[in-house]
């Protein structure tokens, strides 16, 4: 072995230092700035040649990330980062997030990282009680909603498969409306069943809607589930999960909730009675990394019945044999598509178990009590347009007599500011503005600032 080769995985504790210094500044920033988007001519010529046969000295290489690369990125822990679903992990978390990545933990298997787990279940079964779900619900923790919604929904395809007895060839549909997230659909073209599109009233999917579509159909029996949402991305609409999960039950539908961004609402009593009816699911995601202050990437799959994923997602290699033992066994692997994990839910816990179960829900409610208060005031404004009553932490509205250039001439500026990040979204063909509330330190003076920018 080298001698440089060998360095690599001694202590190197000037570094240590210098690379705790810096983590110790970035944590103490109180509130984080937004700071700007790249320019990408100009960090190819700040990296050019830094990847380089001999290395580089570790003070220069950590000079240029703190001066030109994280000042390249939009701060999603920013009290002024009001678009698309921020993130506003703890600092508890943030640190055990570090803590996690020097254990080097292999969170696949009971075997190997059995503490671990065991911590992670503990959070998912709060969540799991806080769904009303019964004692045998468990999960894992995956990157985000996306791999939530995946693997969620090849375990429907195949439970299905095998209830009915067909093969990949047949034609399989699950139920969604048109306000469904974006991953939902990727997943229907990676696992081969079809959209069975139901529209909505008012932009929520109802158990009535979701009854009289099938009632139409001429083959409702190739319709073997349903995904409803508990909080849209873009309005934070809550579906009639009461009424989709009586019309599952009555159809053996699999029902899968995607809560990635809405189920952190469950820990909220102001709302929590718009959640009825989630108890009934077979499946739900919910992403701490967006209202329940973890690190990025972190996200609970729960399954009713977790045998049922295990039946699909266990990957068989002569190799893995020995994760497959009796006793306390709970490999995380079983239950969605990954094999290689890490133990991303681990920030969650530290910090559950740092501020308590109430500190959190004292956030959320934060949250939810800014939008109801920023919605009345744009119903006070009169250059604006309330677009819909929040049901969640999110506002949608309109500058009365503005243009799509305008929307995003008005954002681009905010952003150069520095006074908020708030880009423009879509409602019914016609560009607006909206704002996502999550970070506890987003105060209505901020949102009073970024309103007076649009008289």
């Amino acid at each position: 072995m080298s001698a440089a080769s060998d360095r690599m995985h001694r202590p190197d504790n000037e570094l240590v230092d210098l690379v705790f210094d810096y983590m110790r500044e970035r944590l103490q920033y109180d509130p984080v700035p937004l700071d700007h988007p790249g320019d990408g001519e100009h960090l190819r010529a700040q990296l050019s040649g830094l990847l380089n046969q001999d290395g580089n000295n570790p003070v220069d290489v950590l000079k240029l990330y703190d001066h030109e690369l994280s000042r390249a990125v939009i701060s999603a822990d920013s009290p002024r980062y009001l678009s698309f679903i921020p993130c506003a992990p703890t600092k508890a978390a943030l640190l055990f997030d570090m803590v996690v990545s020097c254990a080097s933990l292999q969170g696949i298997s009971w075997l190997e990282a059995a503490g671990a787990i065991a911590a992670e279940n503990q959070v998912l079964r709060l969540i799991a009680d806080r769904a009303g779900l019964p004692q045998s619900a468990g999960g894992t923790f995956v990157s985000g909603g996306s791999a939530g919604n995946l693997s969620a929904l090849v375990v429907a395809r195949d439970t299905a498969r095998r209830r009915l007895g067909v093969g990949p060839e047949a034609r399989l549909r699950i139920a969604v409306a048109d306000q469904v997230h974006s991953s939902v659909k990727n997943t229907f073209n990676i696992i081969g069943v079809e959209a069975f599109k139901v529209p909505t009233v008012d932009r929520r999917f109802t158990g009535e809607a979701l009854r009289a579509a099938l009632a139409a159909d001429p083959n409702p029996e190739t319709v073997i589930g349903v995904v409803g949402t508990a909080g849209t991305t873009n309005e934070g609409i809550v579906d009639d999960l009461k009424g989709l999960a009586e019309v599952a039950r009555e159809r053996d539908l699999w029902f899968h909730v995607d809560g990635a961004y809405g189920g952190a609402g469950l820990f909220a009593p102001s709302v929590r009675e718009r959640y009825e009816g989630i108890e009934h699911a077979d499946s739900f995601v919910v992403d701490p990394h967006k209202w329940l202050f973890a690190p990025f990437d972190c996200a609970a799959l729960i399954y009713r019945n977790p045998q049922l994923a295990r039946a699909v997602h266990t990957q068989d290699a002569s190799y893995l044999d020995v994760l497959h033992t009796e006793g306390d066994e709970w490999n995380p692997t079983d239950y969605a598509y990954h094999l290689t994990r890490r133990a991303r839910g681990l920030p969650l816990w530290f910090s559950l178990a740092v501020h308590g179960v109430q500190a959190y829900t004292d956030a959320i409610e934060a949250g939810l009590t800014l939008a109801r208060e920023t919605a009345q005031l744009i119903r006070e404004t009169e250059h604006l347009e309330l677009l819909f009553d929040p049901q969640l932490s999110a506002v949608c509205f309109k500058r009365k007599g503005w243009t799509n250039d305008d929307y995003y001439r008005w954002s681009q500026q905010l952003l150069a500011d520095q006074i908020g990040f708030v880009t423009p979204t879509g409602w019914d063909g016609e560009t607006v503005a909206r704002f996502a509330f999550l970070h506890p330190g987003t105060t209505m003076e901020m949102v009073r600032e970024i309103l007076d920018t649009m008289v």
